[in-house]
């Protein structure tokens, strides 16, 4: 396999790294600046000086070609410095230029391009609705064609970069016979400067300070020519969309995770308790090893989005991976905060320190582009549909077979000799999922060793997902689950349990006559 030797990618990210280097930590207050609302609009202008968004948009255009490899190190190099602006990132790259890139008219691409790269313009997508989250199929924002424009109207919320963004990629249902919404989804592009959306609400978003959202109000027309074609249905072009986007997750998580392992492994050096460098003390070894596993599999996850995902691939049905990328990789990012923070201590939990920002700046990873409850049971569900064109309704069977997992596999033989049971609790379900989306980091993780990165970290990275893997197995093997029998009302007060002698039933003390 051919190395990657771009001489000019490698200036275009060093000046990037640099740049960020510059405005996050020599001219201002890294910690102060991250815990304020919004970012200074000298430090935005500088950053978009270095035009990073070029990445995410074709040469033909003026950009740099929309190379995977380059679109994820400039997320890693982002994310090291500032996990908000990594997503922001995100959102304009992987949310609206890609799908643009992919489905826009060719016209219309060439203007908005150009706006990104000259006029540093910004976009962003708007899917959730306030009564549909997850049910993204159900959303009630919708359209109709009048003439040679659409009409759309409805309400959409938390959407990354609101009020900020420049053009908007809107999600809506179509509106048929008697007032009813159609099942298809259809994308349009809206350029705010024609005005219809209102910012009823900017939230105050725990984490994430740097990003804002909100609930907006839409009552706007689209050209005709704003409306993303799709190569087959709306849906498969959502999908395809969200796929990506989850595919492309490990460029966001692998530059915060080099963070969390840095500022942990300097805090270990440097603290002493007992007279002894904390970095002596085994339990703070095996956090660290943790820390650094979680780098290694999102190190993987980047070389296997960078090797298989070029842009022109359709991924609507690349749902497995996609699903187990984004969820165990979210997972860890959490994991790595919590570790980093019990690490440094009571210093730790504010919100003007690295670990304490951490924290609420990771969670919501957990939860947008697909909650990952639900995407670990989507994971289950995808295997048992492929497992019922296989002979065999063995999981270890099944696995061994399947090119995401064939190569980890052999490592849990004797607790995967089993056969899923298809009407299984969902709880099963959700469990079962995150230990085959470890099954799919740990097989990326190998194919990485294979490659020659760092041998010593691949295998301590396996060692600790073997653990993990095990660990979740055991727990889906368990069948006594617990049930919710909780009554506000009746039973839950500790006190009436506890037998107390009243004043009135103590004897009074004798006189001494």
């Amino acid at each position: 396999m051919k190395k990657v030797n771009d001489t000019s990618f490698v200036l275009f990210i060093e000046t990037y790294k640099k740049k960020l280097t510059e405005l996050f930590t020599r001219r201002n207050n890294e910690d102060l600046m991250a815990s304020q609302r919004g970012l200074p609009p000298y430090v935005l202008r500088q950053i978009l000086d270095c035009n990073p968004l070029s990445t995410f948009i074709p040469e033909e255009f003026g950009g740099r070609g929309v190379k995977t490899h380059e679109t994820l190190s400039m997320l890693e190099v982002s994310s090291y410095r500032s996990l908000p602006l990594s997503l922001m990132m995100g959102i304009n790259g992987a949310l609206f230029l890609q799908p643009l890139t992919n489905y826009g008219n060719e016209d219309v691409k060439k203007q908005i391009f150009s706006d990104f790269l000259d006029k540093k313009n910004m976009g962003g997508l708007m899917i959730t609705e306030p009564d549909f989250g997850s049910e993204a199929l159900k959303m009630q924002t919708s359209f109709l064609k009048s003439g040679e424009q659409y009409n759309i109207s409805g309400l959409k919320h938390w959407a990354g970069l609101t009020g900020w963004a420049d053009y908007w990629l809107i999600a809506a249902r179509e509106k048929v016979g008697n007032g009813n919404l159609g099942k298809d989804i259809g994308f349009f592009i809206h350029d705010t400067r024609n005005g219809g959306i209102e910012v009823v609400e900017v939230f105050r978003n725990l984490g994430l300070y740097m990003l804002p959202y909100g609930r907006n109000r839409i009552e706007i027309q689209v050209p005709e020519s704003h409306r993303l074609q799709p190569k087959t249905t709306g849906v498969a072009m959502m999908l395809d969309l969200l796929h990506r986007s989850r595919l492309q997750f490990p460029g966001m998580a692998t530059g915060f995770l080099r963070r969390m392992l840095d500022e942990a492994v300097q805090h270990c050096k440097t603290r002493f308790i007992g007279g002894s460098s904390l970095f002596n003390y085994d339990q703070v070894k095996e956090r660290l090893a943790h820390l650094q596993s979680y780098f290694t599999v999102s190190s993987a996850m980047s070389y296997y989005t960078s090797s298989n995902i070029p842009l022109e691939k359709d991924t609507s049905r690349s749902d497995l991976p996609a699903n187990a990328i984004k969820s165990v990789v979210t997972d860890y990012m959490q994991s790595a905060a919590q570790n980093l923070l019990q690490l440094v201590g009571a210093k730790g939990y504010k919100l003007d320190h690295i670990a304490g920002r951490a924290i609420v700046d990771s969670r919501p990873f957990q939860i947008f582009e697909g909650s990952n409850d639900i995407l670990y049971q989507q994971i289950t569900e995808s295997v048992l549909k492929m497992m019922r064109n296989k002979p065999s309704a063995n999981l270890y069977d099944f696995l061994k077979g399947y090119a995401h997992t064939e190569k980890a596999a052999d490592y849990f033989k004797d607790i995967l000799n089993f056969r899923i049971d298809n009407n299984a609790a969902q709880r099963k379900m959700v469990e079962l999922g995150q230990a085959i989306g470890r099954m799919v980091s740990m097989n990326m993780t190998i194919d990485l060793g294979q490659q020659g990165f760092n041998r010593e970290m691949v295998s301590n990275s396996l060692a600790v997902l073997q653990k993990e893997i095990r660990m979740i197995i055991n727990g889906y093997s368990f069948n006594n689950n617990a049930g919710f029998v909780y009554d506000p009302e009746t039973g839950n007060d500790w006190l009436n349990c506890l037998t107390l002698y009243s004043s009135s039933s103590q004897a009074a003390p004798k006189s001494d006559k």
